[in-house]
């Protein structure tokens, strides 16, 4: 789950902040304890019972939490509203609320129109199933439920008057109204009605849970102006063109000339259209042929157009995607870091007020710290790395606030795992063995016969590849792949045997690696016991697996093992690396993505549901007169139709999340442009424009910035590291160590005036 996610959160108390109560608004209830500050001294004093001391543990637990999150402290803070915040931020809690959000997006699928179908193609679709009336919508509205109670909750934590400053708080009030009343009108018409605005707001579910999501929305808004920009000079661009090629390719007497006229410039809107495909290379070089068999000169128009569209002014349009996320990621790890300073200078603060206040400078307990640590929710290796530092001042029996910062500056520190030591043996002859089979030589030549085994493979595939299934010497394979596992046993037995059996599954290289061994052992043996020894023939009626598709099960396995070199090699260890932090630094964007797709994919099925149906009888279309044939249908090279890409349409959910797929892609994407504008309207080439705007241009750019910054973040740190060096990066990346040089720390004035500012502890200097 995320991690920053109740509220977006603004460091200086704005209305993204937690709160409850103003200064001065409200009396404060019983226990509530006053802090204040001399100019001088700083001296804390509590006005309050001893009695409630352990409400003072309580909040630095909380505090301490929502530092580790990177989460506001801005919350109620008494007893009741503890509870109540951190049994919300519970696991249980957590994912009972993402489980919700998903069972609420998941419903597309199988409302009406049902995706519950083997194929989209409606040609030959069989009847998906509908769910009865009151099925999805009885789902739906427990989810309406939980997302009622977590509006309650977050609107109870933060108060009535951060909540009316709250611009998503109010539009998730709104969507949650909304889709009520939408609700009750689908059940009072028996589910019999067209459309469904509320499947078009669920979305913002997703959104709203996630300040990352939050974060990068406002990124996209503050890029839009410069975005903006490259469009419309990218648009210029097209038009200028688009009045150029319509003035080359007019209609001429002679209809042996007019074969680029007829294809692509015939009027405005197919000009536009041709150009724009153009501009993403989809339609080169089939929109100039016509033109350049007749003249070569007229090449410079195509190639001019595609130099300064495509390859500058769509590069500098991800340039500038790349510089604004850059700055927007930056500024976002910087507020990440203030929370954490902010919420550990606030347990801080409360603790120091549980101990004595006639000290004369500020610190807290060393039992208090440990408290602490044994209530708050964190991981292992932090709670004992920092338990551990913590006991150092046991003999003082304080701690002061510079030492307090420092030993909680363990929650920047990844963990980087340490292996296990070798096992010790007495025997001359064993650790000889065990130094032999513990070198780095070993591994080598393990990847060299797994390459080996990877090109007998490949060898007896090209040797085999016109023989059918039945005709494949299967028997011969596999005892050459025997052999080869008897190897990679023998390999890892001598691994436990150097480094033990916690040495050996210490590294996450030696688990992929034994894992598939012993499958393949497995997968092996059954082979031989199902088909017995000497083989002959193919008793495939006899058994549930062929000796083909056993052969072919093992052959894929010993293929995906070979995967194993990538940790050897530098530089695939540092792209494979980048790829997998990709999966941890992505959720937001990935987000965003889902909701762009959700949202596009309702519209289609809105606009285009039903819009294209292919002809009776195709079949036998080609002995058929074109008599029985739509006007609509063509069958010309190139078209939908021609193509065979039926089953791409907006007749349920997922048909058009796939069809969207390939529109993103924008390979032949002319193709559903021109399809769709026969069947309904031109009109419809501003919803796929709109697409290819959204998803092409601005997402993939933004995918290919944060590729970028994880790239070049680790090829810096490689320079200097060896292979085995690598892995240890991997633990390291974060967006918070990505930007760590830049991250400016702040002052304590600055948290100073935070903690004034807390709208619930009630700070005064």
């Amino acid at each position: 789950m995320e991690t920053d996610r109740l509220l977006p959160a603004t460091v200086n108390g704005a209305t993204g902040d937690y709160g409850s109560w103003s200064d001065g608004e409200h009396e404060r209830p019983p226990g509530r304890r006053r802090m204040s500050y001399s100019v001088d001294g700083e001296l804390c004093r509590v006005d309050g019972n001893t009695e409630h001391e352990d409400l003072y543990i309580q909040q630095a637990v909380v505090f301490i939490e929502d530092a580790i999150q990177y989460r506001s402290i801005n919350h109620r803070v008494d007893a009741s509203s503890l509870r109540l915040y951190r049994w919300y931020y519970s696991r249980i809690c957590q994912w009972g609320l993402g489980l919700a959000i998903a069972m609420v997006l998941l419903l597309a699928f199988i409302e009406r129109p049902s995706s519950l179908s083997v194929s989209s193609d409606p040609r030959h679709r069989s009847a998906s199933w509908e769910p009865p009336c009151g099925f999805t919508e009885g789902i739906e509205m427990v989810c309406l439920v939980i997302f009622s109670l977590d509006l309650a909750v977050k609107s109870y934590l933060i108060g009535w008057e951060e909540f009316r400053k709250n611009k998503w708080l109010i539009c998730y009030f709104v969507v949650i109204f909304v889709s009520i009343i939408d609700w009750m009108l689908s059940v009072s018409m028996v589910c019999n009605e067209k459309l469904r605005v509320r499947r078009l707001l669920r979305p913002f579910f997703l959104l709203q849970n996630s300040s990352l999501m939050k974060k990068t929305l406002k990124c996209i808004k503050r890029t839009l102006p410069e975005i903006a920009s490259v469009i419309l000079l990218l648009a210029l661009h097209l038009c200028l063109f688009t009045m150029i090629g319509m003035l080359l390719f007019a209609k001429t007497e002679d209809p042996k000339k007019n074969g680029e006229w007829e294809l692509h410039f015939r009027n405005l809107p197919s000009s536009l259209t041709s150009l724009l495909v153009l501009l993403t290379t989809a339609n080169n070089p089939d929109v100039m042929i016509p033109a350049y068999s007749l003249n070569r000169a007229y090449s410079i128009f195509f190639i001019a157009f595609s130099v300064i569209g495509t390859y500058c002014l769509m590069n500098l349009l991800t340039a500038i995607i790349y510089n604004q996320f850059r700055g927007y990621l930056l500024m976002s790890v910087q507020t990440s870091i203030i929370r954490r300073r902010l919420g550990i200078r606030a347990a801080f603060q409360v603790l120091s007020c549980r101990g004595a206040p006639q000290a004369e400078e500020e610190s807290v307990r060393v039992d208090a710290v440990l408290e602490v640590m044994t209530r708050a929710k964190m991981k292992s290796y932090y709670r004992a790395a920092i338990t551990a530092d913590v006991q150092q001042y046991a003999e003082v029996g304080h701690i002061d606030r510079e030492q307090f910062r420092k030993i909680f500056d363990h929650l920047d520190k990844d963990c980087i795992k340490e292996h296990p030591p070798l096992p010790q043996y007495n025997s001359p002859v064993l650790q000889k063995l065990q130094v032999i089979f513990s070198h780095y030589y070993l591994t080598i030549i393990g990847n060299a016969v797994a390459l080996a085994n990877v090109m007998c493979i490949c060898t007896i595939l090209v040797l085999n590849s016109e023989k059918t299934t039945v005709e494949r010497d299967n028997y011969n394979l596999e005892i050459i792949n025997l052999c080869f596992i008897l190897y990679y046993l023998f390999e890892m037995c001598v691994k436990i045997f150097a480094f033990s059996w916690r040495g050996y599954l210490s590294y996450r290289n030696n688990i992929f690696d034994g894992f598939l061994t012993v499958l393949l052992l497995v997968l092996q043996i059954t082979i031989f016991a199902t088909y017995r020894f000497p083989y002959s023939g193919d008793p495939a009626s006899q058994h549930g697996m062929s000796l083909w598709e056993m052969v072919r099960l093992v052959n894929m396995l010993i293929v995906f093992r070979f995967l194993r070199i990538i940790p050897d090699i530098k530089l695939m260890a540092l792209v494979a690396s980048t790829l997998l932090d990709l999966v941890k630094n992505l959720r937001a964007f990935a987000g965003i993505l889902v909701v762009v797709y959700y949202v596009f994919a309702v519209f289609g099925i809105w606009l285009f549901e039903g819009a294209i149906k292919p002809p009776p009888d195709m079949s036998v279309l080609s002995n058929t007169s074109m008599e029985n044939i739509t006007s609509n249908f063509s069958m010309e090279c190139g078209t939908y139709e021609q193509l065979g890409y039926w089953p791409n349409n907006f007749d349920d959910f997922a048909a058009a999340i796939i069809l969207l797929y390939d529109v993103m892609i924008v390979n032949n994407w002319q193709a559903f442009i021109e399809a769709y504008g026969r069947y309904t309207t031109e009109w419809s080439k501003v919803y796929f424009v709109c697409w290819w705007l959204t998803s092409s241009v601005m997402w993939v750019n933004l995918f290919v910035a944060l590729i970028l910054e994880n790239f070049i973040y680790k090829w810096d740190r490689s320079h200097s590291c060896s292979v085995t060096d690598v892995e240890r990066i991997r633990y390291e990346t974060s967006v918070q160590f990505i930007f760590k040089e830049q991250i400016q720390e702040p002052t304590e004035e600055e948290l100073l005036c935070q903690l004034h500012q807390h709208p619930h502890l009630h700070l005064h200097w």
